[in-house]
């Protein structure tokens, strides 16, 4: 039998992001999975540990928020089916730190039960739609919902790009429950201990370190631990790579234009290459400095960011090379 948490009628989104952080809720899935755009793993942890505030909801959720009752309603007018709204949090009543906050309880005909989810999406994503398909972060969020509630079964309801509507029934999956589950429980156990996970190579990870220090207000050299020196050497490795196919992309690049010459589009098979002109307008800054340097210093903007970098200590006794990159080591 599912637990009831709090009811969730007239909560306010302060009140229910806070109940949020008790444990994992349907749309943290993803992100543990390492499968967001949106979010790393380690934000996460940060809201979940509350170290960081969570970001405001992006116009796609407010908009989805108001489209939920009219996608509940249409999918109640199509298939005839009930769906009963459920003012709840919900928790699993073996693995506590999972919650759900699910769109509905679809009722069919026979009296079968199912969870509801509305969804809206993109119509540049509307192939991720396509036969019986759903984006995966959905599949994970809505198993995650039948793990803690215990239904064999969830109707997902989509409106896409704002006029095209379909629906869609997902069978649950034990074996994926089983390993969001295992996953979950990884994580959860890394913020009740509080330790964090390790910091990942996503976008999202570099912003928010960007975003928890700005500055560097310690002036004070530090010792790193052993480790760093494995991240040095990684770190290395990856720029040499990098440097190296970027040459490959720059080659392939230059010997396409040489064959397009004075020409805009070029075809080979099914696919079209361009060189297309492209005019830029831009701001003369030195010019402007130079003739009205009372304006340019009124409207000039200092802006502080971070370099990162590493250097190699010149006063050793021998020199090594390792992935291609010279390395400087005391022997």
């Amino acid at each position: 039998m599912v637990d009831v948490i709090v009811s969730t009628k007239n909560m306010t989104r302060n009140e229910w992001l806070d109940f949020r952080k008790l444990g994992i809720g349907g749309s943290d899935v993803a992100v543990i999975c390492g499968l967001s755009k949106y979010k790393s793993v380690f934000q996460l942890w940060m809201e979940k540990t509350g170290q960081l505030e969570p970001e405001e909801a992006g116009e796609a959720a407010y908009w989805g928020n108001v489209m939920e009752p009219i996608i509940r309603n249409e999918f109640s007018n199509r298939t005839g089916f009930k769906v009963d709204i459920i003012n709840s949090m919900l928790r699993h009543p073996e693995h506590i730190f999972m919650l759900a906050n699910v769109d509905g309880i679809v009722i069919d005909k026979d009296g079968r039960k199912s969870i509801f989810e509305a969804k809206t999406a993109s119509a540049y994503k509307a192939e991720q739609w396509d036969d019986n398909k759903i984006p995966e972060e959905y599949m994970l969020q809505i198993q995650h919902y039948m793990a803690v509630t215990g239904f064999s079964s969830t109707y997902v309801a989509a409106l896409i790009g704002g006029n095209h509507f379909i629906y869609k029934k997902i069978e649950r999956d034990d074996e994926l429950i089983d390993m969001i589950i295992r996953l979950e429980y990884d994580f959860w156990d890394s913020v009740v201990n509080n330790e964090p996970p390790a910091p990942d190579g996503s976008e999202n990870c570099s912003n928010l370190i960007s975003r928890l220090y700005p500055s560097a207000d310690n002036k004070d050299k530090i010792i790193l631990p052993d480790e760093a020196l494995q991240l040095v050497k990684q770190f290395n490795s990856a720029k040499e790579q990098e440097k190296y196919f970027s040459e490959l992309k720059d080659e392939a690049s230059n010997k396409l234009k040489a064959m397009l010459g004075e020409n805009e589009t070029g075809i080979i098979n099914d696919i079209t290459v361009s060189w297309k002109n492209v005019t830029t307008n831009r701001l003369d800054t030195k010019a402007f400095k130079e003739e009205v340097p009372e304006i340019y210093e009124h409207y000039v903007k200092p802006s502080v960011s971070r370099r990162f970098t590493i250097k190699w200590l010149l006063f050793v006794r021998g020199v090594v090379k390792y992935y291609g990159s010279p390395a400087i080591f005391l022997f």
